[in-house]
């Protein structure tokens, strides 16, 4: 079976055109799946998903088959593109606002932010919501680090990352994992375009209570809000909506600790671990 083919009269996504090249070079070459799959060591179920569009990818299979099939950095390039189908429908708006955006907001009540996840930790999360196999979690974590890309250009949108106190008690169940986490936080807090500040439970109950929020100020004045909950995430355009939500943040932004007292708090949790670790000697 050939790559899907797109509905007549809409524009073909970069993930059909994915799949379309990786169909059209197997046919080319004249390899079989399975053959495919002694070379690159993939399953040939999982690579006739990459060609039925069924599947993304990740990073590790494009190179695999990048090699065998010769083509340079050709099939990354619209690999980058494609990744983006691994969110949902509901997030995409919200990612193509992001990638426009010149200041962010975000405050945290779950986990850490994507943007500053560390793969090891992010990887752990996605393993938590069981994702189909190896690599379906590949692929997601793949997706997530390549969206970081965001905070390194030329030109990086300032953000600012309010972390509720609860981000930072639940850590990852591999304690090197959680001990780099935590000082990544503290090496990226040091950027000029980074601010992290930390919301202790001594701050009590606020209009956010169990919701994350990012707010977005677009280079036209404009701004956005997208909520989300562990279900759910819902995008807000409408200027009273955002309003009343930047509103919010404000006042937990103003319950929160300075930027030099998170760090200080992150380093505290950061040397109790140590002295919780067991002895190696």
């Amino acid at each position: 079976m050939g790559a899907r083919k797109p509905n007549a009269g809409q524009r073909p996504s970069a993930r059909q055109m994915l799949a379309k090249e990786l169909a059209r070079l197997r046919e080319e070459s004249g390899k079989s799946l399975a053959t495919l799959g002694e070379e690159t060591t993939y399953d040939r179920a999982y690579l006739h998903k990459l060609e039925t569009g069924a599947r993304v990818g990740s990073p590790g299979v494009i190179a695999a088959l990048s090699a065998a099939y010769g083509t340079g950095d050709r099939l990354t390039m619209l690999w980058q593109l494609a990744r983006e189908d691994a969110f949902a429908d509901k997030y995409k708006r919200f990612m193509e606002l992001e990638a426009k955006a010149t200041v962010r907001y975000e405050y945290a009540v779950g986990t850490i932010p994507g943007l500053l996840q560390t793969e090891g930790y992010a990887r752990e999360v996605l393993q938590a919501a069981r994702p189909r196999d190896d690599n379906d979690l590949a692929e997601q974590v793949a997706a997530r680090l390549g969206r970081q890309g965001l905070l390194w250009g030329d030109d990086p949108p300032y953000f600012r990352a309010v972390l509720d106190e609860s981000v930072l008690r639940r850590g990852a169940h591999d304690p090197k994992e959680w001990a780099t986490q935590l000082e990544h936080l503290v090496a990226v807090s040091e950027l000029p375009n980074i601010t992290i500040q930390v919301l202790p439970f001594a701050a009590g109950l606020h209009g956010l209570v169990g919701t994350s929020l990012t707010i977005l100020w677009l280079p036209d004045g404009s701004a956005v809000a997208y909520t989300e909950d562990a279900r759910s995430g819902e995008l807000f355009e409408g200027a009273a909506d955002v309003e009343d939500l930047r509103l919010s943040y404000d006042l937990l932004r103003d319950l929160a600790l300075s930027p030099r007292e998170s760090v200080a708090f992150i380093k505290t949790l950061m040397e109790d671990g140590r002295s919780c670790a067991p002895d190696q000697t």
